[in-house]
């Protein structure tokens, strides 16, 4: 299984565009410290990839995955508008991972493959398929939570993980159906057994997302906030981490003693905040959860199972 990383930020990236904090300063005077929103492409067959989570900026990502780029197959206008990218697998309904679906509307179609919660509330929250209905259709398939589906009837299937029923802001009223709002996401090679959990939002710890755990070859879990106290030290919230919907790092109820016990053998951090002390390099974090074999996980980078 090839996995690569599109983006390791949370919501508004790195920098972000209305922020002076020291890290998105050192952002803007050092473009390799940028950080775009969190998001991965799973290789799904010969040219055939699917982007996990359309994020703000999944154009730009794109563009800088030579394999995500279009080619040309034969002569005519037609011929130079084919695309590798297969489809679009969602996390949650959030914003800052579904805002790109409408920079994908010069497509034929669209495949979005997500829970039927999120599909409801894109569709009556963001009214998404009345808006993209003129440009592109979109195709959804149901994320199962129970059996794993097939994608492109691969060798890849993808199953969800309920992990939290944490609701967008603007679905605050709806009345969807279900209450998977953000899953964590279970990949499984049938070739070889591989498997992979993505899951860059998690308001809590479920039994069921340990049991997908006990055998994932590659764990990439949500590392919004260092502690749970980082928001009200950067005025970012009154809230705490974890009541903002992001289990910590550190402290008590963080998640950094849990990936060290995995049995992964990749165990990475991504969705990292522009307050979180990790965006920088440097910082003394890396050493500390690198001590306990875990990763930061880095943009542009390659993970092959």
């Amino acid at each position: 299984m090839r996995l690569r990383i599109l983006g390791t930020a949370a919501g508004g990236g790195v920098p972000q565009w209305n922020c002076a904090c020291p890290g998105c300063a050192a952002a803007r005077a050092a473009p390799a410290l940028r950080r775009r929103h969190a998001s991965i492409a799973v290789e799904a067959g010969e040219g055939r990839w699917y982007v996990v989570n359309a994020t703000p900026d999944i154009g730009e990502q794109i563009e800088e995955c030579a394999p995500l780029r279009p080619f040309t197959y034969g002569p005519g206008e037609s011929a130079r508008r084919r695309t590798p990218v297969a489809g679009v697998i969602l996390t949650d309904a959030e914003l800052d991972h579904t805002l790109g679906l409408p920079r994908l509307r010069e497509a034929d179609s669209l495949q979005v493959i997500a829970t039927e919660t999120v599909r409801g509330a894109l569709a009556g929250g963001l009214r998404m398929d009345e808006v993209l209905a003129p440009y592109a259709g979109i195709s959804w398939t149901p994320l199962p939570q129970e059996e794993p589906v097939r994608l492109d009837d691969g060798p890849l299937e993808v199953q969800g993980v309920r992990v939290s029923g944490k609701r967008p802001r603007y679905a605050a009223d709806l009345e969807p159906a279900g209450d998977a709002w953000a899953v964590a996401l279970r990949i499984r090679d049938r070739r070889d057994g591989k498997v992979v959990v993505y899951a860059p939002a998690l308001a809590a710890w479920p039994a069921e997302l340990d049991r997908v755990l006990d055998d994932a070859d590659c764990a990439i879990i949500d590392g919004t906030f260092w502690d749970d106290e980082e928001p009200h030290r950067h005025a970012v919230s009154r809230k705490t981490s974890t009541e903002m919907g992001h289990l910590p790092i550190t402290g008590p109820g963080g998640t950094a003693g849990r990936m060290a016990k995995l049995p992964a053998e990749r165990r990475l951090y991504t969705h990292l905040n522009n307050t979180n002390p990790l965006i920088d390099p440097n910082a003394p974090g890396h050493g500390e959860l690198a001590g306990a074999g875990i990763e930061v996980a880095r943009e542009k980078a390659v993970i092959e199972l």
